[in-house]
């Protein structure tokens, strides 16, 4: 008897529930705080005065031409071979020039490989203003100067390859271990010695993953560039645009799409084996 009254009142004891955590009201908020903020950027007078109007106006043009993208004039694929060849080689060439020249600037731009704040400031400076440049403007800039063709696009995707490659390889360098580095400074190694000895090897594998990473950016932005003069697809895409020729445009988003999904599983298959 005695066992059975202490399982009834075990069983009739409530159960506690745990303490909710500290700070499960933030995410609420901040979300809440996101959605007010966008509505109120849509408004009209202190936002962009955005018209969804025009979608319940516009739709049956829309559907029309989303009706021409979905049938590609496959006719019109032999004209787009060599555009695409070009467009491959540009990003080739300018990820691999951009990630000679990046790797260096890299040490230069990381607090634990450049002691001289100086050089270190001036190349963080320089890399900034790079950033800021969007590549279209960089590519509308180079033909003006140089002319139309590739040159100008592979100019452009070369600046904002070292842009983006020395920014996110350097704050890498500056998140590993300083310990080895120190030590390499306490034997009396010249930095140059540390940064290619001791550095170097535990920045290889966001150098890398960052330059396969740029080189499918690049692919992307070369067949846009083309749009300015700067040779590529963009030239194709900016003739069969004029002429409102989307089952053409349709057939060339879809080989960029097979170009870019190609790339990103081989990029995948190297980062794998290299990081």
């Amino acid at each position: 008897m005695s066992v059975a009254t202490a399982a009834g009142s075990k069983a009739a004891t409530p159960l506690e529930l745990p303490d909710k955590p500290r700070g499960a009201w933030k995410a609420p908020v901040i979300a809440l705080v996101i959605v007010a903020i966008t509505v109120v950027m849509c408004l009209p007078g202190i936002g962009i005065d955005v018209d969804f109007s025009a979608i319940a106006r516009n739709w049956q043009n829309g559907a029309g031409k989303v009706l021409q993208l979905l049938v590609p004039d496959w006719g019109f694929f032999p004209r787009t071979i060599a555009p695409l060849i070009e467009t491959l080689q540009m990003a080739i060439i300018a990820t691999a020039v951009g990630a000679l020249i990046s790797l260096p600037l890299s040490f230069w731009a990381a607090r634990s490989t450049n002691p001289n704040a100086f050089w270190r400031i001036l190349v963080r400076g320089i890399l900034n203003v790079i950033r800021s440049v969007p590549d279209l403007l960089y590519a509308a800039v180079l033909v003006a100067m140089v002319g139309v063709g590739a040159l100008p696009g592979i100019l452009a995707l070369l600046l904002f390859n070292v842009g983006i490659i020395v920014k996110l390889v350097s704050e890498a360098i500056d998140t590993n271990d300083g310990g080895p580095l120190e030590a390499g400074r306490a034997v009396g190694a010249t930095q140059a010695k540390i940064n290619r000895t001791l550095a170097l090897p535990d920045a290889w594998p966001a150098f890398a993953n960052q330059t396969l990473y740029v080189f499918e950016l690049n692919v992307r932005a070369s067949s846009v560039l083309g749009l300015v003069g700067a040779g590529g697809m963009g030239l194709l895409i900016d003739s069969v645009r004029t002429f409102y020729r989307y089952d053409q445009l349709s057939l060339i988003i879809l080989e960029i799409l097979i170009v870019v999904v190609v790339i990103d599983i081989a990029s995948s298959a190297i980062r794998r084996r290299l990081v």
